[in-house]
């Protein structure tokens, strides 16, 4: 899974539209060392092996039920068993019976706590095969609700839009299975170190397309003008991996090596999911060749669907993917999709093929597919882009680490959604980097070809990752396993260098400084590289002492000395140069890491004119696009130096010419910032039809500010409902500046929104509500924000509306005009809000 990461606090000083990713987020409320929980989280008992599970389902929309008949096929895994227990949250069970080849009984059973508890007709051995029938319905949303930051409800099984009401959204159903939410829908044994092949058959109306795992074997049109479409999963996989999607979908079609691949998106964004899905077939085959494992499945396709509780999820053969993947092509210029592309797919082989055997190993799934994004990176645009995209992993990383430092293989969490943090995810990233880094291409790669191979269709452990890469290797590797992924931590290093002329003896002398009261002392393996004039040579060294003290025979001083020479280690660092050693690597290294950390080191407290200054004016023309925008970040210090005009001058050549828009909008922002006393409207001007949304946006937000009566009759100009990127723009816009002439706009606009952008909509939105006098076009809002309140399926959207509610009430006690309503409104969500999460925030 790729969640999304939001702020909920949302800082709106410069642009409010698409951002360059999807809308950043993740755990705002993580308490510093949650996994606390005494409790042991161990593998759930495998009492019974899943075999086969049969499903029909049809559906009540009105009243959001699955109808479902369920055949689940088992066998004992070890010892003889007279009862089985299967898990099946809210459901109503109408008929359940053990069948065989001849006959079937009713079974006696007991369902409580979500649990069916069945009595068999006999004692069942090894290698028995155990048929259970269950008629039911299921009820999504009668369950007591759950979820988590990551994974924002566990209902299992989702209608969107089910009585059409919402005039611009689809009605679609779909499911989340992950953690264990499959048992919402259908009943199963719900752990991931179950396996199983399956067979959906899926009755909707004509008018629908369905998807699910596996390939569609049939389809059969109905006496009652229903359509069935049967889909089979032959080969095994977890069940909250199980899916299904219903909506009105185009679909396209490509294929590689005769499997179908395919991509389900609405209809009027057919040609941009064109673009921004082609690379999936070659994704396929660079993962196929690298991992030394073909795709395994029979199809793969992605669906992009409405109103999704996370960022992407990596069902098998069939990833569903959230609303924020439906873009036009321009918005592809400042997203291309391929993070979550990459990272999905990825987990076809890391998740799918071979599953983690419990929640506490999830890092075999999660960090595997943060690492898919480096190597897809670095194998489609190069080694710079992925070390940028792995150097903001570590950044997002140690940003945790300030308020949580845990295990990333642990098993005491309070939760098992606590598991789905930066640390299984992003350092988990960085560590497989490390690992690769140090076994060598050939070795990483066999290594993770015998892992799969090992363990394909089955659960594995972190040590089953282990013990592949010691029998590639040859070595234990025991000592990197536990002080990387059983244990908690980062070193923090502390580097000097000195040379003796006389003796012609290079030291390098590195502390390790971190706590070790709270982490461990690490062994750490890498490199010094030595770089005289043109010729560089390196040294392998090993930490393993608090202070270590390296000495190297040198023919005479070295240019530089680069620790850790590859750049790969997980670690902070204090490495001490001096400038002109920086300004040596920056010119004389071609690694992005090594480019970025000399100009870090040369942007603090740096002076205009200086050899520092020089080094940075020369990076804004650096070929890594990234380093362009470090370095366009420190020029706004130019402002107010001789070289105001020159630096001026050459930000807006950027703004206007650089190919990049990430470039393009640094340029934007250190001109706004650097020259304050500067009117930028003419460059504005000719921003604002930058084809970037981000900058085009930017650009009116700050010449509206300056000119309030010219921005606005421009921005009123480009109303258009449903061109979305543009509309969070002027949502902003109008919230501050508009007035009644925006009312429907602004309805219309907001109503439109959807996921976690609804978030930062309803700020603005209640904003604007507050502004306005017209007491119908504010009682329309006040429905319209109470809806959202008591009906949204991400709580804290809901907590959005709620809050929205509380600040119009005390705006409008002013006023004395619709307080009853509004206070009737809290009320009513007070009686009906189900989720704990909200109810303490509405207290």
């Amino acid at each position: 899974m790729k969640y999304l990461v939001f702020i909920l606090i949302v800082m709106f000083s410069i642009a409010s539209c698409r951002t360059a990713t999807p809308p950043p987020v993740h755990s705002f409320h993580m308490q510093a060392n949650e996994s606390t929980a005494a409790e042991y989280r161990a593998s759930r008992t495998r009492v019974f092996d899943l075999i086969h599970t049969d499903l029909k389902v049809s559906f009540n929309w009105s009243k959001r039920y699955l109808y479902g008949e369920a055949t689940v096929i088992l066998t004992p895994h070890q010892y003889a068993q007279k009862e089985l227990m299967l898990d099946a949250r809210g459901m109503l069970i109408h008929n359940l019976k053990i069948v065989s080849v001849s006959d079937s009984i009713v079974a006696d059973y007991i369902y409580n706590d979500d649990v069916i508890k069945i009595k068999l007709d006999r004692e069942y051995k090894k290698g028995d095969s155990l048929r259970v029938y269950i008629n039911y319905t299921a009820r999504p949303e009668e369950i007591p609700i759950g979820g988590s930051v990551s994974i924002t409800s566990d209902k299992g099984l989702y209608f969107i839009n089910p009585d059409g009401k919402e005039a611009h959204k689809p009605k679609m159903i779909w499911t989340q299975g992950e953690t264990q939410a499959s048992s919402a829908w259908f009943p199963t044994i719900d752990a991931p170190n179950q396996k199983t092949t399956q067979r959906i058959a899926i009755t909707v109306d004509t008018v629908f397309t369905t998807l699910s795992n596996g390939l569609k074997t049939n389809t059969i049109y109905n006496a009652d003008g229903t359509r069935t479409d049967i889909w089979e999963q032959k080969l095994p996989h977890a069940p909250y991996l199980v899916m299904m999607v219903v909506g009105v979908f185009d679909v396209i079609k490509s294929s590689w090596k005769n499997k179908e691949v395919s991509y389900y998106v609405e209809p009027e964004y057919r040609k941009s999911s064109e673009k921004l899905f082609r690379e999936t077939p070659e994704m396929i085959e660079f993962f196929s060749r690298i991992t030394g494992t073909p795709y395994p499945w029979d199809k793969y396709s992605q669906v992009v669907a409405r109103d999704y509780v996370s960022g992407s999820m990596e069902n098998t053969s069939a990833t569903l993917h959230g609303d924020f993947m439906r873009m036009d092509e321009r918005e592809m210029i400042d997203f291309n999709g391929d993070e979550y592309i990459s990272h999905e797919l990825f987990h076809q082989w890391f998740g799918d093929l071979v599953t983690c055997e419990s929640w506490s190993n999830l890092p075999l799934n999660e960090s595997f597919a943060s690492y898919g994004e480096y190597l897809w990176e670095e194998y489609r645009y190069g080694k710079a882009m992925a070390d940028y995209h792995i150097y903001n992993d570590l950044q997002q990383y140690l940003g945790e680490s300030r308020t949580k430092m845990v295990d990333i293989v642990r098993f005491n969490y309070n939760e098992r959604e606590d598991m789905f943090d930066r640390h299984s995810y992003e350092k988990g990233a960085c560590i497989l980097h490390m690992l690769r880094n140090y076994t060598g291409d050939e070795a990483f790669f066999s290594a993770l070809k015998l892992y799969l191979q090992r363990n394909q269709f089955k659960s594995a452990e972190m040590h089953d990752l282990r013990l592949a890469f010691e029998e590639v290797t040859g070595e234990d590797l025991n000592w990197f396993f536990n002080q990387w992924f059983f244990d908690k931590g980062h070193p923090e290093l502390d580097i000097t260098y000195s040379f003796s002329e006389a003796d012609q003896l290079l030291k390098v002398k590195v502390k390790q400084i971190q706590d070790l009261k709270e982490v461990p002392l690490y062994k750490i393996p890498t490199s010094i590289e030595i770089y005289y004039d043109r010729i560089k040579e390196r040294k392998s060294v090993t930490l393993e002492k608090v202070e270590e003290i390296f000495e190297i025979k040198c023919e005479r001083k070295p240019l530089f000395v680069n620790f850790d020479a590859d750049k790969t280690l997980l670690c902070v660092k204090n490495d001490r140069h001096s400038d002109d050693e920086w300004e040596y690597l920056y010119h004389n290294s071609e690694l992005f890491k090594d480019k970025l950390e000399a100009l870090e080191r040369l942007s603090d407290d740096f002076i205009i004119p200086s050899t520092r200054w020089k080094t940075i004016k020369a990076a804004l023309n650096d070929s890594l696009p990234a380093i362009r925008v470090f370095a366009i970040s420190k020029v706004a210090r130019a402002a107010q130096s001789s070289d105001s005009l020159l630096i001026w001058n050459k930000l807006v050549s950027i703004l206007m010419n650089d190919k990049i828009s990430s470039v393009r909008q640094a340029a934007l922002t250190s001109l706004l910032i650097g020259y304050k006393n500067t009117d930028p409207s003419s460059v504005l001007l000719k921003a604002i039809n930058d084809s970037s949304y981000i900058i085009s946006g930017t650009s009116l937000i700050i010449y509206t500010n300056i000119h309030k009566d010219e921005g606005l009759k421009m921005a009123r100009a480009m109303k258009d409902p449903a061109n979305k990127p543009l509309n969070q723009t002027l949502l902003n816009l109008f919230s501050r500046f508009g007035d009644e002439r925006d009312a429907s706009y602004m309805l219309d606009v907001v109503s439109r929104v959807e996921g976690f952008d609804q978030y930062e909509a309803l700020q603005m939105y209640s904003i604007y509500i507050q502004q306005i006098k017209d007491v119908k076009n504010v009682a329309d809002g006040i429905d319209y924000i109470y809806n959202v309140a008591t009906r949204d399926n991400i709580w804290f959207i809901r907590t959005a509306g709620i809050q929205a509610l509380y600040e119009i009430k005390e705006t409008f006690k002013q006023k004395e005009v619709l307080v009853d309503k509004i206070e009737m409104y809290l009320q009513q969500v007070k009686s009906t809000e189900k989720d704990y999460r909200v109810l303490q925030l509405i207290k």
